[in-house]
C-alpha cells in the first residue's frame, strides 16, 4: 500500500536531517585530523625529525687512548696493545639468549667471563656494549664479522689493553690497571659515563693509579647509524677525544732489571738515588710478580699463591716496608750529639762491651767490647756503646730532629701506593701512642736504629744523599708529563757544619775501605768509584740474658722468621758522590754479609752504566761476579736497541 504524501515528506525530511549532522561531524573531524596533521608536520616537524633520528642514529662513546710510561732514557715501561673482543648491545640484540649460543657456535666462549657478561647484560642500560669474549684471536674475530646478519646487536671490535714489557721488574712503582670495578665507582665522586663501560681499564696501584688523571685521557664520542636489527650500517660523525698524557719517569730501565735480577731469591728492596737531583734510578722490591696478570683480572688460584708466599711478594717493599734501620743510623745520633756539643770528634767512650742503664745492661754486637773508640772508629767497627753514651748525653728530641732533617720519619709526595712515613720517635709520641712516658733505655735503644725507631729503603736512601752532598736531597719519580719537565729534588742546604759532615763521610769511607771496616770485603778496588757505606744488623727478637750468658744463637741456627733484617747504604763515587743506595734484605742476617755486596753490585752497575768489569772488584770476589753476569746475561738478555748501544 502505498504511503500518504505528507509521510513521505517526513520520512525525507528526517534523512536530510541526519545525513547533515552525520556530514558536519566527518567533516568536523575530518577538519581536526587536518588542523592536527599540519600541526605535526609544520610546527613539530623538527621535534619529529629528531625522534626519527634518535631510533636511527645512536652516540657511542670513543675510550681514549692511554697515556704511556717510559723510562729516563724512552725505554717503554707501559704500553698499549691491540686487543680485540666480541660486544653485544641487549637493545639491539632482541633475545638475548638465542644470540649467545648462535655466537658460541663460531668462538669458544670462556665460562666465567660469560656468567659475568651475563651479569652486565642483566644490570646495565640496554644501550651499553657488554663485553661477551676479550683477547680473541683476528681469525676468531674474522668469524663473527662474516656472519654479522646472524648475530644481532653483536660488533667484534678492536681496543687497546695495557701491556707490561718487563713483566714484574716494575710491578710495586707502576703497578698495574684493571677494569672499572664497584668499589672503584663507589670511591669516585660521580662517576663520568666513562667509567661504566664494561672492562674499561683504570690504575689500580702504584703509578698508574697515583696519576690516574694525567694517564686516562678523555673520552670522545662518535654518531653511527644503524638499521632496523640495530646493525652499525656507516659513522655519520665523530670527535676525538684528548689521549691520556705521556710520563716519562727517573728510572733507568737496565738498571732496575739488573736490581731485580740482583734480588733474586731474596725478600727484600733496594732504591737507587741520584745524589745531584733526587731522582730514584731505580726501586726494586722482591719477589715480585707479573703486573700483566692483573690487566684483565688475575686467577684465583694465582693470586693465592702471591698472598700466601711467605717472601710477600705483593706489598712494595722500597716504600711500603719500614724496619728498624739498625746501626745505618748511627750517622743521626753522631750528628745530633756533635751539633749540641755533646761530644767531640776526637772525643773517646770506652765500650768494655756492654752498659748499664737504669738497673738494665745494654751490649754491644762485640761481646769482649771495643776499647777506647772515637767518632771515627766507631762507626767503622760499628761500636754500639759509644752510641748509647751520644743518647745519654743528647736526648731523643735532637736524636728525632736530626732524623728528620735527614729525611726519616718523613712521608715523600711520591706518586706510589703507600709511601709510609715511617718513625723518628720523641717523647710526646710515645705518651700520645703507647700511653707510657718515656724511659732513658728507650733513647739508648733508639741511638743504634732499634727500639720504635723505623725507616723505609727510600728514607734511608734520602738520609744517604743528604750525608753526601749536605743539601736536602728530595726524590723524584716522574721527570717530564708530555715533555715537560717536571721540577727536581736538588734540595738546599741543609745548614749543617761541614767540618762535621767530613768526618762522618770520613767514617763511612773507612767502613768501606779499611780493613778493619764492616763492609771492607765488600769494597770498590776502583780508585775512580770507591764507596762510603754503613752497615746495619736489626733484630727482630729479643735476647734473653741466659741466651747471652750462654751464647747468643747464630742468626743461621735461628727460624728464618726470627733472623735479623740486614742493612746497607752507601754512595759513590766518594769524592763527588753521583748515587746514594739503600738496601734491606729481610731476615738475611748480617748487614756485611747479606746486604752490602747486593749493594756494591748495584753500586757498580749503575756508576759503569752496564756490567762493571770484574777488576772492580776484589780479587777474591772475581770468579763468582763473573758467574753471575754470565748468567743474568743468559736469562735476561738486552733490548736489540740497547744491545746494539752497548756494542
Amino acid at each position: 500500500m502505498r504511503r500518504p504524501g505528507r509521510e513521505n515528506t517526513e520520512s525525507q525530511r528526517r534523512i536530510t536531517r541526519r545525513g547533515l549532522i552525520l556530514g558536519g561531524l566527518q567533516t568536523g573531524v575530518l577538519g581536526v585530523l587536518a588542523l592536527r596533521m599540519r600541526f605535526m608536520q609544520v610546527e613539530q616537524a623538527d621535534q619529529f625529525r629528531l625522534l626519527a633520528d634518535e631510533n636511527r642514529i645512536n652516540i657511542q662513546l670513543i675510550p681514549p687512548t692511554r697515556g704511556r710510561i717510559f723510562d729516563r732514557n724512552g725505554a717503554i715501561i707501559a704500553d698499549n696493545v691491540p686487543s680485540y673482543r666480541i660486544t653485544i648491545v641487549r637493545e639491539q640484540a632482541g633475545d638475548v639468549d638465542s644470540v649467545i649460543t648462535r655466537l658460541a657456535q663460531l668462538i669458544e666462549l670462556d665460562p666465567d667471563e660469560l656468567e659475568r657478561a651475563r651479569r652486565d647484560l642483566r644490570e646495565l642500560r640496554g644501550d651499553t656494549p657488554v663485553t661477551v669474549a676479550d683477547r680473541v684471536s683476528w681469525s676468531a674475530l674474522s668469524r663473527v664479522a662474516v656472519n654479522a646478519p646472524a648475530l644481532p646487536g653483536v660488533l667484534p671490535e678492536v681496543g687497546l689493553s695495557r701491556r707490561y714489557p718487563a713483566k714484574g721488574d716494575y710491578a710495586h712503582v707502576i703497578g698495574y690497571v684493571g677494569p672499572v670495578s664497584e668499589r672503584d665507582l663507589e670511591n669516585t665522586d660521580a662517576p663520568e659515563q666513562l667509567l661504566r663501560l664494561p672492562r674499561f681499564q683504570i690504575g689500580k696501584i702504584g703509578l698508574e693509579a697515583q696519576r690516574e688523571n694525567l694517564l686516562r685521557g678523555s673520552a670522545g664520542t662518535r654518531q653511527v647509524e644503524v638499521n632496523a636489527a640495530g646493525r652499525v650500517m656507516r659513522e655519520l660523525d665523530r670527535q676525538e677525544g684528548q689521549p691520556g698524557a705521556d710520563l716519562q719517569t727517573t728510572l733507568d730501565n737496565s738498571l732496575q732489571g739488573y736490581c731485580s735480577a740482583r734480588l733474586d731469591g731474596e725478600s727484600a728492596a733496594v732504591v737507587v738515588l741520584d745524589c745531584d737531583n733526587g731522582d730514584i734510578l731505580a726501586c726494586a722490591s722482591s719477589p715480585s710478580y707479573d703486573a700483566n696478570l692483573f690487566v684483565r683480572g688475575i686467577s684465583s688460584t694465582d693470586y693465592r699463591a702471591l698472598l700466601e708466599n711467605p717472601y710477600r711478594p705483593l706489598p712494595n717493599k722500597a716504600v711500603q716496608g719500614i724496619y728498624p734501620p739498625g746501626s745505618t743510623f748511627k750517622m743521626v745520633t753522631a750528628l745530633a750529639a756533635l751539633e749540641d756539643g755533646k761530644i767531640g770528634l776526637d772525643e773517646t767512650v770506652y765500650c768494655p762491651g756492654h752498659l748499664t742503664v737504669s738497673g738494665r745492661r745494654f751490649h754491644c754486637w762485640k761481646r769482649g767490647g771495643h776499647g777506647n773508640m772515637d767518632l771515627h772508629r766507631s762507626l767503622r767497627e760499628s761500636c754500639d756503646i759509644y752510641y748509647y753514651e751520644l743518647a745519654l748525653r743528647t736526648g731523643i728530641e735532637r736524636i728525632s730532629a736530626m732524623a728528620e732533617r735527614l729525611g726519616l720519619g718523613v712521608q715523600f709526595d711520591l706518586p706510589m701506593t703507600s709511601v709510609a712515613k715511617g718513625l723518628a720517635p720523641t717523647k710526646e709520641w710515645k705518651l700520645s701512642n703507647r700511653g707510657e712516658p718515656w724511659v732513658v733505655g728507650d733513647s739508648v735503644n733508639a741511638a743504634i736504629g732499634q727500639g720504635f725507631v723505623l725507616a723505609s729503603p727510600l728514607q734511608l736512601a734520602v738520609m744517604t744523599a743528604r750525608l753526601a752532598t749536605s743539601r736536602s736531597v728530595t726524590p723524584r719519580l716522574i721527570k717530564s708529563v708530555d715533555g715537560v719537565e717536571q721540577p727536581t729534588g736538588h734540595g738546599e742546604d741543609l745548614g749543617l757544619n761541614e767540618n762535621m759532615l767530613r768526618e762522618i763521610r770520613n767514617a763511612m769511607f773507612a767502613v768501606s775501605n779499611s780493613n778493619r771496616g764492616t763492609a771492607y770485603n765488600s769494597r770498590i778496588v776502583e780508585d775512580a768509584f770507591r764507596m762510603a757505606g754503613k752497615t746495619g744488623t736489626s733484630q727482630v727478637r729479643n735476647i734473653t740474658a741466659t741466651e747471652r750468658a750462654g751464647g747468643v744463637i747464630s742468626n743461621k741456627n735461628l727460624p728464618r722468621e726470627q733472623r735479623d733484617h740486614a742493612l746497607f747504604v752507601n754512595f759513590a763515587p766518594f769524592d763527588t758522590p753521583r748515587i746514594a743506595v739503600a738496601v734491606v734484605v729481610e731476615h738475611g742476617g748480617g748487614g756485611s754479609t747479606a746486604a752490602a755486596p747486593i749493594a756494591r753490585d748495584i753500586t757498580l752497575q749503575a756508576l759503569y752504566n752496564g756490567d762493571p768489569p770484574l777488576e772492580a772488584y776484589p780479587t777474591a770476589d772475581r770468579p763468582a761476579v763473573k758467574a753471575r753476569q754470565e748468567q743474568f746475561r743468559r736469562t735476561r738478555p738486552l733490548p736489540d736497541a740497547e744491545a746494539k748501544d752497548r756494542a
